[in-house]
């Protein structure tokens, strides 16, 4: 009996090995390829070359389009259009915006709409990272809880046979040996649910990083020290200034607010750059005939300013006023997202504090239980002690093991939260310097 619950000892702080057969997976590379692989962030950069596509056409309206064509047809008595234009063997047409303030805003516009589409995806590719350090970190976890539970099943088996012969001599009541029982069977139900968890963590690690969930061996060793430095710190203030969320709702606020001033300068005047050239056939049409004679020309071309003034326009007025609440909405949820991540990043603080002298009392509670372990050990090997008490130390002492590797892993949990809400986790994640 004492031998068994020695080797039980010594298994509480061995990490589970693997097959042979599994890749080695050290944390920073799980980083790695979570990033390169993620469909969010690919789709979250779908949307950045799309604004960037839309900032672009609209910027070329200063730029002159050119368009080459022929309207050849026949023509007869007075010279009439065709579709718009005279019938021409060929033509060339060209145009541009010279003084337009309505589209320079909404140009101005669609750049910051750019800032908020690459703002979203720093913030997916944030919360990719965050995810993958979180999955990682719980399967660390739940392979050292695995080892526990499985060296406290033996104890626990030992301790059921051991019981068994008691209850044959008369030393103990059946009872006691349905205890012992119960204790087993849960016991394999924890495992049970330990190896579950560990599988649905394997296999979100292979989706996140694209390689197979029977090949995963994470590496403990390489998952870095997570910075406890935030005592004394404005988590507030750098929550607001590193939030990629909060700067893509002040760039959309923005974009917004100069959508809303373009629909406003969509009533001032505008002046546009047009010309145009075309070649008239005097075969198919009979254009000559109404001209004084000998000033038709087959070859025209035409170039000068086309000035526009946009005034009595009721529904150009109403689109702004649209755009003018769009825009004040825009900027109240811009402040209210400013002051939630201020609110997160106090609450994430106070938490890890939390946790962390939570994380003082299991590592406390599970020295005292290995205490009083050794003490009932001794006592039983001086014939002092009894047979029930060693058998309630040496499970008070596992679960006090298991209860100390969640408190550490709810701890981490809560670093990687406020990492990420003062934006220091890809600089912690990926070793950055």
């Amino acid at each position: 009996m004492i031998s068994s619950t020695r080797v039980f000892l010594c298994a509480t702080v061995l990490l589970t090995s693997l097959s042979g057969a599994a890749e080695s997976l050290p944390f920073e590379r799980a980083i790695q390829l979570a990033v390169s692989k993620s469909t969010e962030i690919a789709i979250a950069e779908t949307d950045v070359a799309r604004a960037l596509t839309a900032y672009r056409e609209a910027r070329s309206a200063y730029i002159p389009q050119l368009v080459v064509g022929s309207n050849a047809g026949y023509a007869y008595g007075f010279p009439l259009s065709l579709a718009g234009a005279a019938p021409t063997l060929f033509n060339v047409t060209t145009q541009s915006s010279v003084w337009n303030p309505a589209q320079r805003e909404f140009v101005r516009s669609a750049q910051s709409e750019t800032k908020t589409s690459e703002a979203l995806r720093r913030e997916q590719r944030e919360q990719v990272i965050l995810e993958t350090a979180l999955a990682y970190l719980e399967l660390a976890k739940c392979e050292e809880k695995s080892s526990v539970l499985l060296s406290e099943a033996k104890v626990a088996a030992e301790l059921e046979r051991e019981e068994g012969l008691r209850v044959q001599e008369g030393v103990d009541s059946p009872t006691e040996q349905t205890k012992a029982k119960l204790r087993s069977a849960e016991l394999r139900e924890k495992i049970a649910q330990s190896d579950g968890a560990m599988d649905t963590l394997r296999t979100r690690l292979a989706q996140l990083t694209g390689l197979a969930a029977n090949s995963i061996e994470i590496v403990r060793q390489s998952i870095p020290m997570i910075p406890d430095d935030h005592r004394g710190e404005d988590v507030e203030s750098a929550a607001v200034h590193s939030s990629a969320a909060v700067d893509a709702s002040d760039d959309t606020a923005l974009a917004r607010q100069l959508q809303a001033k373009g629909e406003h300068r969509a009533l001032y005047p505008t002046a546009d750059f047009a010309a145009q050239y075309g070649l008239i056939s005097t075969t198919l049409t009979n254009f000559e005939q109404f001209f004084v004679p000998h000033s038709f020309h087959a070859e025209n071309v035409t170039v000068g300013l086309v000035l526009r003034l946009n005034f009595l326009n009721a529904s150009q007025r109403a689109r702004a006023a649209a755009a003018d609440v769009e825009a004040l909405r825009a900027k109240k949820q811009a402040e209210q997202l400013r002051n939630q991540a201020a609110i997160d990043a106090l609450k994430a603080k106070h938490e890890v504090d939390r946790l962390s002298a939570a994380t003082d009392v299991a590592q406390l509670r599970y020295e005292l239980a290995q205490t009083q372990l050794d003490a009932a050990l001794s006592r039983m090997q001086a014939q002092t002690g009894g047979f029930q008490e060693v058998q309630t130390a040496v499970l008070d002492a596992a679960n006090r093991s298991l209860e100390r590797i969640d408190a550490d892993f709810d701890l981490e949990r809560a670093q990687l939260q406020l990492l990420r809400e003062t934006g220091k986790l890809e600089d912690w994640a990926l070793r950055k310097r």
